[in-house]
């Protein structure tokens, strides 16, 4: 890195922006974090390892520029948004386009906005909110770089929506048992999102599909097994349970039973960041401590 910047990261207590926060910290850059509650203990926590609060949020434009005025970049991570209908795709268009409104109006020299992994042959697995940021974004005309990340490690701990939730033992997902699936580790986003702005001008302009590696649940839930010496297994959802679980989860079961699939190229982006983690790796850094500490009493 050649120099350092101000920076302000959006969900800043949240999975990803927590973990950009501290490795841009860890990078000598002056981080500001946008939250909603400065006194909340991740936000005290994250001022504590040196970042600047803000108090804000992405439904207050006025907020937005107050805490990008003289900052060069910012980490765009918009929270899905949720409505009595479901998913509230204009509302997160929104507020993503809120900030890099923003981020125009004072100044901002380039953005790292976060979406989700694409699924080959163009198809869109909940993304529409996120695909319309992106085109935000570039017709912007705003130096930027898109991360696509595809299924968190964190996600095997339970998403509280049913998917993913251990219960008897038993983890319960789309996929089939037996077909590997890719995987990021949350902190190897931050790595990317610093490595962009660390080097605009290298990354500018780029899009990043992320994974680090690709298991079948089968397998995951053995490295699981060995690193916690719990006895969990995963059994997939049948058509009518995935449709019972809503539209969005009978859809993501269709199109990876009709071939689509998440498509990073781990092999290239090891070469960019040597470090990345596979799920072994993340699992002994820490990952089966969240394990004992979600499952020790289920």
């Amino acid at each position: 890195m050649t120099d350092t910047r101000t920076i302000l990261v959006t969900g800043a207590t949240g999975r990803q922006g927590s973990v950009t926060a501290r490795r841009l910290l860890a990078d000598g850059h002056h981080v500001r974090a946008l939250v909603r509650g400065i006194d909340s203990p991740a936000a005290t926590a994250l001022e504590a390892s040196g970042a600047e609060l803000f108090r804000g949020e992405m439904d207050d434009p006025a907020s937005l520029e107050a805490a990008l005025t003289g900052a060069q970049g910012v980490f765009v991570v918009p929270p899905a948004a949720y409505g009595p209908e479901g998913p509230d795709t204009e509302l997160e268009f929104q507020r993503g386009r809120a900030v890099i409104d923003a981020a125009v109006a004072t100044g901002v020299e380039h953005a790292v906005f976060t979406g989700i992994g694409s699924f080959s042959g163009g198809a869109a697995l909940q993304a529409e909110g996120k695909q319309r940021i992106e085109q935000y974004l570039w017709a912007g005309g705003l130096s930027a770089t898109v991360l696509r990340p595809v299924r968190f490690m964190t996600n095997f701990l339970g998403t509280g929506i049913g998917l993913d939730d251990v219960r008897d033992g038993a983890s319960r997902h789309v996929f089939p048992a037996d077909e590997p699936v890719q995987l990021i580790a949350v902190e190897d986003i931050g790595e990317f999102a610093a490595m962009a702005f660390g080097a605009p001008g290298r990354f500018t302009g780029r899009t990043l599909e992320l994974a680090g590696d690709a298991l079948t649940p089968n397998e995951a839930f053995a490295e699981i097994n060995a690193a916690t010496g719990f006895d969990l297994h995963y059994s997939p959802l049948s058509e009518a349970e995935a449709e019972a679980m809503g539209p969005g989860v009978a859809e993501a079961r269709r199109l990876w039973l009709a071939g689509h699939r998440w498509h990073a190229d781990i092999e290239a982006l090891s070469v960019l960041h040597p470090g990345l983690r596979s799920f072994r790796t993340w699992l002994s850094e820490g990952g089966a401590d969240l394990f004992q500490r979600a499952f020790r009493h289920g």
